[in-house]
């Protein structure tokens, strides 16, 4: 199968306007992103929305393609920029079943080059993503954080069975204290990977109940039959929200080079 990685980055962000171009060591934060995606691609796009985002690729010598600005989420932005990557090349059915598009958040800078390798090797598949193990010493806050999506899968298939900002499964009749002790829970790291056919199918799907309540665009894919193949990391990255997330990532840069 063909893999291509799609980095959406948009300029525009309620919490932390610009954060693609914000210095991270002596580069801009989209430039880690795409670096550490080289390491294990051949063909990664950054697909945005802003001409400094576009001249900042191209000025590290990046491929990038412009996007329209009126997309809601990121998979949408992943399928305009695949067609135009494929325009000049031609698609079809045949060929988007052998491809495969992943998409990579533009403010994970340390993702890891295994993290990408996992998400590949779930395929044959229609569609899939990570998930992370919640360890004792994350604590019960991070388990109850709702901005942090669980997810429940089958150990038989590996396909993801539920996603929530609720903690999952609830564990009736212990104490909560000792869930992380008791009960492994996963939480959902948000990278994604899909077949290309698979991808122009599930931009067109109508929001459900379910995605519109929890706000996870992933619960109108289940909820209309597709596979989410679910690939398991030990790794910790540090996603990027935030001008404090920036300090906290560039004193995780320094501990790297010292």
């Amino acid at each position: 199968m063909q893999f291509i990685g799609i980095i959406p980055a948009r300029y525009a962000s309620t919490r932390f306007p610009g954060k693609p171009l914000a210095m991270l060591g002596n580069k801009p934060m989209i430039q880690h992103v795409y670096e550490q995606a080289k390491k294990v691609l051949e063909q990664v796009v950054v697909a945005t929305d802003d001409e400094r985002i576009y001249r900042a690729v191209e000025a590290f010598g990046g491929q990038v393609v412009m996007t329209r600005t009126d997309h809601k989420c990121g998979t949408d932005r992943c399928l305009e920029a695949y067609e135009r990557l494929m325009a000049g090349v031609g698609s079809g059915t045949e060929k988007d079943e052998e491809t495969v598009i992943i998409n990579i958040q533009g403010d994970e800078p340390f993702i890891q080059p295994k993290q990408i390798e996992a998400i590949m090797a779930c395929f044959p598949t229609e569609i899939a993503t990570l998930v992370k193990p919640f360890t004792e010493e994350d604590g019960l806050e991070a388990l109850e954080n709702p901005n942090t999506p669980k997810v429940v899968f089958s150990h038989e298939t590996g396909n993801a069975l539920l996603f929530s900002r609720s903690v999952i499964p609830y564990l009736r009749g212990i104490d909560r204290e000792d869930w992380l002790r008791q009960h492994k829970h996963y939480k959902h790291i948000g990278m994604y990977a899909y077949r290309a056919d698979i991808l122009r199918k599930i931009t067109q799907l109508p929001q459900s109940e379910a995605e519109k309540n929890e706000s996870l665009e992933q619960l109108r894919w289940l909820e209309h039959g597709y596979r989410i193949r679910v690939a398991e990391t030990d790794i910790q990255t540090i996603g990027i929200d935030t001008p404090e997330d920036l300090l906290r990532a560039q004193e995780m840069l320094e501990g790297i080079k010292n």
